[in-house]
C-alpha cells in the first residue's frame, strides 16, 4: 500500500544479513547496520503475501543507533527524519524495540511496530500493523 511508503522505510528497515559476531553485539550497546530481505503483508481477509521491499519505500540498509534511540536509512542521504526507539527491552534473549509512526499528514496510515532482533545471531523480525494492513520483515543485523 502505497500510503505507508514514509513509515514502512524506517519502521521495517531494520534487518541486514547476519555475520560471526560475538557476544554483546546485539544487546543495544553497540549500533547495527540492518538489510531487509523478505515483506510480507496481510490483510483482514487472512491473505498474506510476499511483496517486493521497493514496493513498501523500504531501503535495503538501514542503521539503528542506540545512543540516539533512531532508525534510519544507511545512507544517510536521504532527508526523511528517523523512527524514534519508543521502548528498548530485553526479553528471552531478543532485544525488543517499539514505537509508532503517524505517516503522512492528514492520512489514516499511521502505524505501531515492534522488533525483536535475536542477541545470539542478529536475526530479525519486524511486525508493523496499522488500519486494516498488517506486515511482518524478516531479516539480520551487524554492529556497524
Amino acid at each position: 500500500m502505497k500510503r505507508y511508503r514514509l513509515i514502512m522505510w524506517a519502521i521495517l528497515g531494520v534487518l541486514t544479513a547476519a555475520s560471526a559476531a560475538g557476544a554483546g553485539d546485539f544487546d543495544g550497546s553497540k549500533p547495527l547496520l540492518v538489510s531487509v530481505n523478505r515483506v510480507i503483508e496481510c490483510t483482514p481477509d487472512g491473505a498474506c503475501e510476499e511483496i517486493s521491499i521497493e514496493s513498501v519505500g523500504l531501503p535495503r540498509f538501514l542503521r539503528i543507533d542506540f545512543a540516539k534511540k533512531t532508525i534510519s536509512r544507511a545512507t544517510g542521504d536521504d532527508k526523511r527524519p528517523a523512527t524514534a526507539i519508543e521502548r528498548q527491552e530485553v526479553v528471552d534473549g531478543k532485544l525488543i524495540l517499539q514505537g509508532a509512526e503517524d505517516g503522512y499528514a492528514k492520512m489514516r496510515d499511521g502505524l505501531g511496530w515492534t522488533l525483536a532482533i535475536s542477541e545470539a545471531t542478529g536475526q530479525v523480525v519486524l511486525t508493523a500493523s496499522g488500519e486494516q494492513v498488517a506486515f511482518v520483515v524478516f531479516g539480520a543485523s551487524i554492529p556497524f
